[in-house]
């Protein structure tokens, strides 16, 4: 396993959260072609406990479950990539592995570009639509002066 230096993971990180929050059919239609890989472990779905803070900072409490599907798979060159997303779909899971096998390889750079950065702008899209909801159903409120308070 090559030396991975705090830059490396957070990279790496980075883009397995874009693959975990990408829609299935969006990384189906970018990368529709898979390589050779082998299943080290076939897409199996299980349950984790979601942990939150109250404030974001407080005491740790378990919120409830999240079910997920993780899958592992092995390039022919030797390179691993593991998938880990919500829900049950096995695809999508199997699909997260093997781009993130090939992130970590000679072909990071065109992946990136032909798959993560795509998926990431996609994500904004929809993040950005969803804040402009939000924001037209905003109430301003402010305090006026009434006669009597002067």
């Amino acid at each position: 396993m090559p030396d991975q230096t705090e830059e490396s993971i957070a990279k790496r990180k980075s883009w397995m959260s874009t693959l975990a929050k990408g829609k299935s059919a969006s990384i189906g239609k970018l990368f529709p072609d898979l390589p050779v890989y082998e299943v080290i472990r076939a897409p199996e779905t299980g349950t984790v406990m979601v942990r939150g803070r109250t404030g974001g900072t407080g005491a740790s409490f378990n919120l409830g479950e999240m079910t997920v599907t993780r899958c592992a798979v092995r390039l022919p060159d030797g390179t691993t990539g593991h998938g880990y997303v919500q829900g049950r779909d096995g695809e999508h899971a199997t699909r997260a592995a093997i781009i993130d096998a090939l992130m970590q390889g000679v072909d990071a750079e065109r992946v990136a570009a032909e798959v993560i950065a795509p998926l990431e702008a996609e994500f904004e899209a929809s993040r950005q639509s969803r804040a402009e909801k939000a924001a037209a159903t905003k109430v301003d409120f402010f305090t006026m002066v009434r006669g009597e308070d002067q």
